[in-house]
């Protein structure tokens, strides 16, 4: 019988490892994790957590603004920067202190050090040149900004890894991409007062939501004075005398700015990983290939997360890793569910959708009936903004299920959660209907849409 070091190995220490690791340890399997630069991965050290944060900080502004409306006076204002991202900082670390003390109390052996497969059951530590092996191994390393390295001046520019801490916060940005890590930061800097450009080659931001959601947010984001360029695109960077950036555009000329930031997609992390040596196949991303049950083309070895380029989120990577331990540990098989995944972006309004959008769902029935609702939310008739709330119901018409709901406006991300249910629960429309509504509330609007806006017959809008 073939002995090992451990009965699992992680490598990566972001969400889907971690969870992964910790729920192994604890059934009493001896495992080890390794991470070469900070445990909580992407989404706790330059993901998801400091951009929340960010965008609660950028939202000040507005809310201060608001508040006269309200009868309230705000005194003097300022921003400080450093202060922001030292608390950023704080409690970035505390979270990272947490997932390490869940999987130490698990039992699990904690690696600070990058790691490489040297062959099926063989890992090198990178950090003391040692190899240990393992049963079974589990890769969730994530993914990184792609650097776009075919742009003259690259080098010059930020990704969203360099964003959280600037040494200094600019005046004036160009930010490169449509999808919802550009239009985050395009809101997150414009609400600390950064003159802000968002410049995209697309025809719309946000290409795979629906497009009421895109046209709602590219008018709002224009409102608030973020310049949005479309069908366009950086063609190069360069340093000026003064220590600015001069971005050459396509069509809109140079751009001169304080910063440049990339937002052109995310690669998975699988350079340098020795997947070759273990025989793993990766696709033309260079994702990892997996099957129903996250395992790769190399027996005992699975990927989890990003790195497999399934769906880049958070939760995914977690419950991507919980089916990893149910169906390897617990003996039943349990393939992960990446349909109707709610989704959020924290942008400025909020987008929360789920299902499909109405040109997807047009796509693939034969009629549907589309329920809208466009207003101005309450908290806007005494602070005078005039930024607009839109809802949107996908129903099919044979048998009113609904396939797809759409929220721009605030607070859209919590909605999203709760509907999430909804929508994997079947619900009809007739379901909507028989709830109560909860008065006063924006969420209110989706069960008293009684009658459809329009329908959408074989793909053409029938009034």
């Amino acid at each position: 019988m073939t002995s090992f070091d451990y009965d699992l190995f992680v490598i990566g220490g972001g969400s889907g490892g971690v969870r992964a690791g910790r729920l192994a340890a604890g059934m009493g399997k001896k495992v080890a994790i390794a991470e070469e630069f900070r445990y909580g991965g992407t989404c706790v050290i330059r993901g998801c957590v400091p951009k929340k944060l960010y965008v609660y900080a950028s939202q000040f502004a507005e809310h201060f603004e608001d508040a006269e409306g309200f009868g309230w006076s705000v005194g003097e204002r300022a921003f400080d920067w450093k202060k922001l991202v030292a608390a950023k900082e704080k409690e970035i670390t505390r979270l990272e202190g947490l997932y390490q003390k869940g999987l130490a109390n698990a039992g699990a052996e904690i690696l600070n050090t990058r790691a490489e497969l040297t062959g099926q059951n063989s890992i090198r530590l990178v950090a003391t040149g040692k190899t240990v092996t393992a049963e079974r191994i589990v890769i969730a390393v994530g993914g990184h900004p792609t650097p776009h390295e075919a742009l003259p001046g690259h080098e010059l520019c930020i990704t969203s890894n360099q964003a959280f801490d600037l040494p200094e916060l600019p005046k004036s940005i160009v930010i490169a991409g449509g999808g919802y890590i550009a239009v985050e930061f395009a809101n997150i800097f414009h609400g600390l007062g950064v003159e802000t450009t968002l410049i995209y080659r697309g025809k719309e931001i946000l290409s795979r939501f629906d497009q009421d959601m895109r046209r709602g947010l590219h008018a709002a984001m224009e409102q608030k004075g973020i310049r949005i360029l479309c069908e366009d695109l950086l063609q190069s960077i360069a340093r000026t005398a003064d220590g600015r950036l001069a971005a050459e555009t396509m069509k809109h000329g140079t751009l001169t700015v304080d910063q440049v930031m990339l937002a052109l997609g995310r690669v998975p992390n699988t350079r340098g990983l020795g997947l070759e040596a273990a025989g793993i196949a990766i696709n033309e991303r260079g994702a990892i290939v997996v099957d129903a049950f996250s395992r790769t083309s190399a027996p005992g070895i699975y990927a989890l997360g990003d790195v497999t380029d399934r769906v880049q989120l958070t939760p995914v990577a977690i419950h991507e890793a919980m089916c990893f331990i149910e169906t390897e540990y617990k003996h039943n098989p349990v393939s992960p569910d990446h349909d109707l995944i709610a989704t959020a972006v924290f942008s400025q309004p909020e987008i929360g959708t789920v299902g499909l959008s109405e040109e997807d769902a047009a796509k693939k029935y034969d009629e549907l009936e589309v329920y809208r609702a466009e207003f101005r939310p309450m908290k806007a008739t005494l602070s005078g903004r005039s930024e607009k709330t839109i809802m949107k119901l996908i129903v099919t018409a044979a048998d009113r299920k609904v396939v797809g709901v759409h929220i721009l406006g605030h607070e859209a991300g919590e909605m999203a959660q709760l509907l999430g249910i909804t929508l994997k629960a079947g619900c009809t429309k007739d379901d909507f209907d028989r709830t109560m509504a909860v008065h006063p509330t924006a969420a209110e609007e989706l069960v008293t849409m009684y009658a459809p806006s329009y329908r959408v017959k074989n793909g053409e809008r029938v009034g």
